[in-house]
């Protein structure tokens, strides 16, 4: 047979059907080469910067996991959303190479010490003794698909950015004629006049006709119908489930407790006023003010009006303190003592802390328990995964939820319940495990058919700080439907007997209403209703208080002086009219004046910024690939 074989192919007509297989893959390969050749990467040419499309690839699934996360569990983001995000990433990406060209014109760099200790002192890679951790730093960057170079440029040009727009925003000023009034808006108090007519306070109602209730029972429907119930089987698989059946000696506790002995140290943290200038003089004469009983407030103009600065540290660790000689001084200080002049690397410091708070440093006794705990969960947190692969096998071999093996460390539920988690009685239904399971599992019983097989659903708890399963089917579902009248009877009888009375308070409001438009005082025209007039506390916009109805505060800043108002409260009606005014004065709160003059000014500098941005963008005239863009997206095949 192989001889037969060498002989045909010696023929010319089997030479011939090579060739022609030959140049057939050749041309194929050519013309894959050529498309591939004649196929734009690209997605945006900013000037004579291009972004590629993967570098939106990665930006975008970078965008698109926060979008997930973000949404209820099992649901999945639109393709409006993913365009959406797609468009913002791509936008980002285009103001940064805006910015990036800017910054190479104007010749502003980044030096390394400067990326360096910007990296270190970033709060996200800080492990729990207040410190730079490396293998934080490290699970940070992959979790986030960065690399440790990568994410240095990124890093180095975010730092050269912010050095251009700080100094496009440093000249931010905010003018007298929007500040005063905003502080005004903010901080006037008000206080109100007001006449309540509580539904419970109504007159007894004449009794009800048949009719009467007949009618009312008729036009409310939606109050007397039983919603759809639903009976389920049901079974969850935990971390938390599984965790009580997980051994853990006292071996791997200590060993634990070796390796992450650092994790529980506290350090020391203390809350601090600061006040530092550039001349040790002015620094002994602010030094001997303090002392001398000024406050805070008084104690920062001084230091505004002597060429210096004032800031106030909450909480700070010592190494949080960017001066070196300045974190000394602080925690060697006694607190609620002025200390100092001192001199440190930005000039002569006086301090005085508010709060001190000892760090602290626990034993393995200290800390055995939670150290248990949170072996537990880790090897649950493992363990569930692969207690999860088998579940699904086992459903995906058609086994029915009554016959799922026993050793697998599945609780089961079965029961009738509504959409609202409530049983036919109207008590919560036991569904046991974290709420965003229950609530999941709730959910997945109104969606699911009766009759559709079991499936394994994986829903994150992020209130146990993991994840959790649940499989289920619907056994029975029982529509919707009117309850007939002789049931409810007693209800809708409560019901109409409410609203009557309802009816009659919002007439006797509105009564007095009218008459207080009409002219007459809030207080005569109460008298004449037999009602008590009740005076409010001062508030401000939004703060609230005690004796001040929720549904009162916002009509009561619209108001003029005696006009009145009338409004709804859960209970009964209200009538109003402000009863004092008290505007907002600046000169009697310099210090609240001067932190809403930075908070504004701090917003338009930030306005500031995004306005330049916005410009360099506009100026380098981008230019967008858009079919590489609906790639990215997968709006296009």
């Amino acid at each position: 047979m192989i001889t037969v074989f060498r002989r045909l192919l010696e023929t010319w007509v089997a030479r011939g059907f090579f060739l022609i297989m030959v140049l057939a893959f050749v041309s194929w390969g050519v013309g894959d080469v050529i498309r591939l050749i004649g196929t734009s990467t690209w997605v945006a040419k900013v000037g004579g910067q291009t972004i590629e499309g993967m570098q939106l690839q990665e930006a975008y699934q970078r965008d698109m996991a926060q979008v997930t996360r973000n949404l209820p569990s099992g649901q999945e983001p639109t393709q409006d959303m993913r365009n959406g995000a797609a468009r913002d990433a791509l936008q980002r990406l285009i103001t940064q190479a805006a910015l990036s060209q800017e910054l190479q014109r104007l010749h502003v760099v980044s030096p390394d010490p400067a990326v360096r200790e910007t990296v270190l002192n970033m709060p996200t890679f800080r492990g729990p003794n207040g410190q730079f951790d490396r293998q934080m730093f490290e699970a940070v960057l992959r979790n986030n698909g960065l690399n440790e170079q990568r994410f240095l440029d990124m890093a180095r040009g975010e730092l050269a950015q912010r050095q251009l727009l700080g100094a496009v925003s440093a000249g931010a000023a905010t003018p007298e004629t929007l500040l005063r009034p905003l502080y005004q808006g903010q901080f006037e108090k008000r206080s109100a006049d007001m006449v309540e007519f509580p539904i419970a306070a109504a007159p007894e109602p004449p009794a009800p006709t048949e009719a009467d209730l007949q009618r009312w029972y008729d036009n409310h429907p939606d109050r007397y119908s039983a919603p759809e119930y639903r009976r389920i089987k049901a079974i969850e698989l935990s971390p938390q489930a599984l965790a009580k059946d997980i051994p853990i000696s006292d071996a791997e506790l200590q060993a634990a407790y070796e390796q992450r002995k650092a994790q529980y140290v506290k350090p020391a943290r203390r809350s601090v006023e600061v006040i530092s200038v550039a001349d040790e003089g002015k620094a002994r004469s602010l030094a001997d003010t303090w002392r001398g009983g000024a406050d805070w407030a008084a104690m920062q103009k001084a230091a505004q009006d002597g060429g210096g600065s004032a800031i106030a540290l909450d909480d700070a660790t010592e190494r949080e303190i960017p001066d070196p000689e300045l974190a000394r001084a602080v925690f060697a200080a006694a607190p609620d003592t002025v200390t100092g002049p001192d001199k440190g690397a930005l000039g002569w410091h006086i301090v005085r802390v508010t709060k001190a708070t000892a760090g602290s440093a626990p034993g393995f006794a200290d800390v055995k328990d939670t150290l248990r705990d949170e072996l537990l969960a880790a090897k649950a947190a493992d363990l569930v995964y692969d207690r999860a692969n088998k579940v699904d096998n086992v459903l995906g071999s058609g086994v029915s939820l009554d016959e799922m093996p026993g050793d697998l460390g599945l609780i089961g539920v079965a029961g009738t319940l509504d959409a609202g988690g409530n049983t036919p009685d109207g008590t919560p239904a036991p569904v046991p495990g974290a709420a965003e399971l229950k609530a999941a599992l709730i959910k997945g019983a109104f969606e699911a058919q009766k009759g559709d097989p079991p499936r394994l659903v994986e829903v994150q708890t992020p209130s146990t700080g993991g994840s959790a399963y649940y499989a289920l089917s619907v056994e029975d579902v029982t529509p919707p439907a009117v309850k007939p009248y002789d049931v409810v009877k007693e209800q809708v009888e409560a019901d109409w007997m409410r609203d009557w009375q309802r009816h009659a308070q919002e007439q006797a409001a509105a009564k007095l209403l009218a008459a207080v438009k009409g002219g007459q005082s809030l207080a005569d025209a109460a008298a004449v209703a037999g009602v008590a007039v009740r005076r409010t506390p001062l508030v401000t916009r939004g703060a609230g208080a005690e004796g001040m109805p929720q549904q009162l505060e916002q009509p009561l800043f619209a108001l003029k002086q005696g006009e009145p108002t009338m409004v709804e409260t859960g209970d009964g009606f209200i009538v109003a009219v402000p009863a004092e005014i008290v505007e907002a004065d600046p000169k009697a709160d310099p210090a609240g004046y001067g932190q809403m003059r930075q908070a504004v000014a701090r917003s338009v500098g930030t306005d500031l910024a995004g306005v330049f941005a916005d410009a360099l963008r506009v100026r380098a005239a981008p230019r967008i690939n858009q079919p590489v863009l609906d790639n990215v997206t997968g709006q296009q095949q």
